[in-house]
């Protein structure tokens, strides 16, 4: 059987806990107790699946709850720790629309304006608005579709490549538009490319600066970092591992990357702390102002079952009737999910290191029922009982890297 480390103590981690010394910690007055067997669950199933190694960290008001299994790093075989760095992939979309918003509250960005007034001609339609970008709705074309429609060919025609964003943006230029602008939601890697480019013609800043300036500094995100267009994730972290298209073929190593393909939509580095600390943040209002949370949480109904998106942030319903907040994240050998409760009190951040492998990405999605539905409704955490009586189970689409192409 797997073997799954399991710690519970204090968020500041001055005491770990043996798993079953102090259940009632588990407790939160705003919900049920986090359900620590079926997260462990979660965990093993997603290494028989063939994630090399998966983690999670639930931060409930002042208890943590850590668990990992598996290896960080195939060679070495050393384990899967939750202090490990890890590529978040699309979760960095939330961080470059937290900058536009506070960018908002200081009157140098308006929503409802259209691209082209802060980006001249950048676009061949001025009625795409910084608000249909940063909700999937400008029509824009994900370049990314063509890019990797043959999963390992084309990542190892980027994995080194530094691309400009108007170069991206070129790309997806190309091809038509999917819909007229602000008429429906498909998701597209292109508008957050865009947003980066707003961030820095705003500012005059590389975005690398604003987020550190206005994310990282101010909460102390240690483990967080914008490298690009450099390779390497510093210090300790995870390797990530793409599966390839061909079954049985062997994972591909593809930690060291330039990410230049994503950068504002996708190249940020960062742990399963820090994931928690930025989310429980953003929703206690400790980054943008009331009314800039608002925009972010206006919702429109996005594809699949449950779910819905703002301004840079993910809604999901989950079995219970919870909704839960945050974003989900593909890059090349690694998949995140990270959401909070709606007060910020109680966050999760899941990590597995391979990607392209659809079974183990709706697994991982399991650990949100575990985390905020609690024991009293494992039954119902599987993807099969989240669909309506009669209905085929829903089944979880990659979107964050070419959302075109499916996986299974």
């Amino acid at each position: 059987m797997t073997s799954v480390r399991v710690l519970v103590g204090t968020v500041a981690g001055a005491v770990l806990l043996p798993l079953l010394a102090s259940p009632a910690q588990a407790d939160s007055p705003a919900g049920p107790a986090v359900d620590l067997a079926g997260l462990r669950g979660v965990l093993r199933s997603a290494l028989a699946q063939g994630a090399p190694g998966a983690m999670v960290r639930v931060e409930d008001r002042g208890t943590v709850f850590r668990a990992a299994a598996g290896v960080a790093d195939r060679g070495s075989a050393r384990a899967m720790d939750d202090t490990d760095r890890f590529r978040i992939g699309s979760v960095t979309k939330t961080f470059t629309a937290v900058v536009l918003l506070q960018l908002v509250d200081e009157k140098k960005l308006t929503l409802d304006a259209p691209v082209n007034r802060y980006l001249p001609g950048l676009l061949p339609d001025d009625r795409i608005t910084v608000r249909q970008v940063l909700g999937h709705r400008s029509g824009l074309y994900d370049y990314t579709n063509d890019m990797f429609a043959r999963t390992v060919p084309g990542f190892e025609a980027v994995r080194k490549r530094v691309f400009t964003p108007e170069e991206l943006v070129k790309l997806s230029l190309r091809k038509p538009r999917t819909s007229a602008p602000g008429a429906v939601y498909s998701y597209s890697n292109t508008n957050f490319v865009i947003a980066g480019m707003l961030v820095e013609k705003l500012t005059g800043n590389p975005v690398r600066t604003e987020y550190q300036n206005r994310i990282i500094a101010p909460l102390n995100l240690n483990d967080t970092f914008y490298v690009h267009p450099g390779t390497k994730i510093p210090g300790r972290y995870a390797r990530g591992y793409l599966t390839p298209d061909q079954a049985g073929a062997p994972l591909v190593d593809a930690t060291e990357q330039t990410v230049s393909w994503a950068q504002g939509a996708g190249a940020l580095i960062s742990s399963t702390r820090d994931l928690n600390t930025f989310l429980s943040a953003l929703l206690r209002g400790r980054l943008t102002s009331a009314a800039q949370l608002a925009q972010m949480e206006k919702w429109l109904p996005s594809s699949g079952t449950g779910q819905a998106y703002g301004l840079g942030l993910r809604r999901r319903d989950l079995s219970c009737g919870v909704s839960v907040y945050g974003h989900t994240g593909a890059v090349q050998g690694f998949y995140t999910y990270a959401f909070a409760s709606k007060d910020g009190k109680r966050t999760l951040a899941a990590v597995a290191n391979t990607s392209n492998n659809g079974t183990v990405l709706n697994t991982m999605l399991r650990t949100l029922d575990s985390t905020f539905c609690g024991k009293a409704t494992k039954a119902v955490g599987s993807p099969a009982s989240r669909a309506p009586r009669g209905k085929a189970a829903p089944v979880e689409r990659q979107e964050d890297m070419t959302p075109a192409v499916p996986l299974d």
